[in-house]
């Protein structure tokens, strides 16, 4: 039905989203009024009243959550996050029913479904995992009697079994699975996958032949830990369609995991780069020496051959330090931790590369930390969370301004001193429909909800503020995020808000209580739940759903459309990154929209295997034309090209030809003995065939005659990267045949062709 009809295929990818996202909430809602009653109840009978309230608290809470600004974003888009949610509130279900029949016979059915629902949940995303330690510390609280002592056991007890599916599952599983392949294909000389076969039947039989002792010895703990193993594996096995989708070669085949080596890397997220937690550099640290890292294998003569090591650099160890929160050494980076933590740093006397004395400023711990709690926390976690109970003062992508993204309250004493007299902004301002504002109340709800469990169920307050700050405050540490975000990120802590949207319910249960003072309880239940329906739920929904309501927005495929439609036939368009790659692939993909332009994103640019599809067919688009092979461009070679002038102006196509040279005297030396190719001059030149421009497209007939003899530029940077080598390649060897397109000027793999752009629709 899908491939049939890629149209409403796409559709029902979204309305899986608002699926997911509609019993996420019906989930919500059990949660919060089984948690209520065991709060308000105590164990005694329920009344009418009672039962009022607990309902009400249900309604409340799950409403407040269905309409928070960053729950309901990500239940209208076709997006792993609406599923995540959905998989995160059923694993906490789940664990609440095991609660309800804990000491009964077959109890453990459920803790056999959530180990299953957690490895199913890697497969969408690992922020279901934080839930594990909610799920402990319930089992710990039925099952033993609490102390200090086992308090602390159930947390360290919650943070191996944590990093035991992170790193001994999700990455570790594959991993070991690479050392078979190893094995037995370099080692024994058998086919490719030989050893990941062996591997998977040997894990099976070790399951098999485990569970079938622990049933006949009755031993029932290791049972139930084999048979949650054995689940776990069963939903994390849903990883195998990437092997196999990649293997089939699709036209859109991000890193290429069609080998166990390659699934490695794409588990690891290794195209993210790394970064420090618990201790490294900071962002000025001098690179005092490098030593070889991780291999990096392709399959080559039927053994998988190393290319290249990944270069692991060591930092002057003055300049590293425990938790370091500034450590991006991107200049515009560099600026914003200055200006969000300060810049006055700790002289340090160093050596440079020119072998001379200069004065480094390293941030100090205080400078780290300021911008840990100003920016990580404040910026990056506080105003998301406040945008979903609190306000937004816009949906411009705010980096720390007093005009865009910043969460409001719409109560003056509160905002003013922040950002400015609200009075006073235009009133163009005042009627943007991304301008909400909740006063504060499903914040002060929810201040009073955790207060009252806090106060009459401490053991689920708690396990709720465990689910609570592992998805906000901790992830946040882990992820270490740099300034300038390419896009705001609330959609990462919206299990954070989850939990806070039941306080926000049980909040009801206070108000309740408060009103018995004054009412009867049935008419002071009723009260309370229709007064916060109103104005917490009530409040939000209609702030939101103007700016909510997706229906009829089609800017990014139309952005699409008109990119592609701006190429001429048979074109070839650069674009310089996700929000400008993603949708002229879907408009293809799904709506065949020109399929005759090749798309090439230039960030992909620099790994062999985007390269390696650019050279193939891609719909009706022919293989971009290419002169340099696999083996000149693959993993670790051209990388990095510095300059190194020899000549005053070169023919582009020679300049190529001599990079991709092996001849020695086309190498440049290092001080650490390293042979680098390099550029031999900054001046280019490119004939121009001007009845083959005409024919293809690249200039209309009418222009004919202001076409140029020759191409002639320079390129100013001090070195040339894997994409741009490539473009330049594709540029001096395209002999005019197709149309060149960038979506963007600005980019640095413009290559200094600016002054023979134009602007045709929206492409260069």
């Amino acid at each position: 039905f899908f491939a049939s009809d890629p149209i409403n295929a796409a559709k029902m990818v979204n309305v899986f989203s608002a699926l997911t996202s509609a019993f996420t909430i019906l989930f919500l809602f059990w949660t919060i009024t089984h948690l209520a009653r065991k709060i308000f109840a105590k164990g005694k009978k329920m009344d009418n009243a009672k039962m009022i309230a607990v309902i009400a608290s249900g309604i409340v809470g799950a409403l407040t959550y269905t309409f928070s600004d960053s729950f309901w974003f990500s239940a209208v888009e076709g997006e792993v996050y609406a599923t995540s949610s959905f998989l995160t509130a059923i694993v906490f279900w789940a664990i609440l029913k095991w609660e309800n029949i804990a000491h009964e016979e077959h109890a453990d059915r459920w803790i056999i479904l959530i180990a299953f629902l957690l490895g199913l949940s890697m497969g969408i995303h690992l922020l279901n995992l934080l839930a594990i330690p909610a799920v402990v510390f319930v089992y710990y609280f039925k099952k033993y009697k609490v102390t200090t002592s086992g308090v602390v056991k159930a947390l360290l007890i919650s943070g191996f079994i944590l990093l035991l599916f992170i790193n001994g599952i999700a990455t570790g599983i594959a991993v070991v699975g690479s050392w078979f392949e190893l094995l037995f294909v370099n080692g024994f000389g058998l086919p490719y996958f030989t050893g990941v076969f062996i591997y998977i039947i040997l894990i099976i039989t070790l399951l098999v032949f485990g569970i079938r002792y622990t049933i006949r010895k009755k031993k029932v703990l290791w049972n139930t830990v084999l048979l949650s193993l054995t689940a776990i594996l069963i939903g994390y096995s849903t990883f195998s369609i990437v092997v196999i989708r990649s293997i089939a070669d699709p036209p859109i085949n991000e890193n290429k995991p069609d080998n166990i080596f390659s699934l490695v890397k794409y588990l690891n997220r290794e195209q993210y780069g790394d970064r420090p937690l618990i201790y490294g550099e900071y962002y000025n640290a001098p690179v005092v020496n490098s030593k070889e890292g991780k291999p990096d294998y392709v399959r080559k003569d039927g053994k998988y051959a190393i290319t290249s090591y990944r270069e692991k650099r060591i930092f002057d160890k003055r300049f590293q330090s425990v938790f370091p929160r500034m450590y991006s050494r991107d200049p515009n980076h560099i600026s914003a931790y200055q200006e969000w933590g300060g810049n006055k740093g700790v002289p340090i006397r160093v050596t440079n590369n020119q072998g001379q004395q200069e004065i480094l400023r390293k941030p100090s711990f205080m400078e780290n930390m300021k911008f840990f709690f100003s920016y990580q926390v404040g910026h990056m976690y506080f105003r998301y969370f406040m945008w979903n109970f609190s306000g937004r003062q816009n949906d411009e992508q705010g980096h720390g301004g007093i005009l865009e993204g910043n969460w409001i309250s719409g109560i003056p004493f509160i905002d003013n001193p922040r950002i400015g007299d609200q009075s006073k902004i235009p009133e163009i301002a005042k009627k943007n429909r991304t301008r909400n504002v909740y006063f504060m109340l499903p914040f002060i709800l929810g201040i009073l909800g955790a207060v009252y469990s806090y106060r009459n169920g401490r053991k689920d307050f708690w396990i709720i503020g465990l689910l609570f700050v592992l998805n906000g405050l901790a992830i946040i540490i882990y992820l270490n995020q740099y300034p300038f975000q390419p896009r705001e990120r609330d959609y990462a802590y919206v299990a954070s808000f989850y939990a806070y949207a039941i306080w926000v319910g049980i909040g009801v249960l206070y108000l309740a209580k408060l009103l018995e003072k004054v009412a009867k309880p049935i008419v002071s239940a009723g009260v309370a739940g229709l007064v916060a329906l109103i104005l917490v739920p009530g409040i939000m929904a209609s702030e939101n759903w103007d700016d909510h309501d997706r229906s009829g927005r089609y800017t990014a495929r139309d952005f699409a459309h008109n990119y592609l439609n701006s190429c001429a036939p048979n074109a070839i368009v650069f674009t310089n990154g996700d929000n400008d790659t993603f949708p002229l692939w879907y408009a293809q993909q799904v709506e065949g929209i020109r399929t005759d332009v090749r798309v090439c994103c230039l960030p992909y640019m620099i790994t062999d295997w985007f390269i390696d599809q650019l050279k193939r067919q891609s719909y009706d688009s022919p293989p971009v034309p290419f002169t340099l092979s696999h083996d000149q461009y693959e993993i670790g070679k051209r990388d990095y090209i510095p300059f190194n002038v020899r000549v005053e102006n070169y023919d582009a196509s020679e300049v190529v030809k001599f990079i991709a040279s092996d001849d020695p005297v086309t190498k440049v030396g290092l001080i650490n003995g390293t042979k680098l190719d390099f550029v031999p001059t900054r001046k280019f030149t490119i004939p121009v065939d001007s009845a083959a421009a005409v024919n293809s497209g690249t200039v209309p007939l009418e222009d004919a005659d202001k076409i140029v003899d020759k191409i002639e530029w320079e390129i100013s940077s001090g070195s040339m990267a894997k994409s741009e080598l490539m473009i330049l390649d594709l540029i001096a060897n395209n002999n005019w045949k197709r149309p060149i397109y960038f979506t963007a000027l600005g980019h640095r793999a413009t290559l200094g062709l600016d002054k023979y752009f134009r602007l045709e629709g929206y492409a260069y």
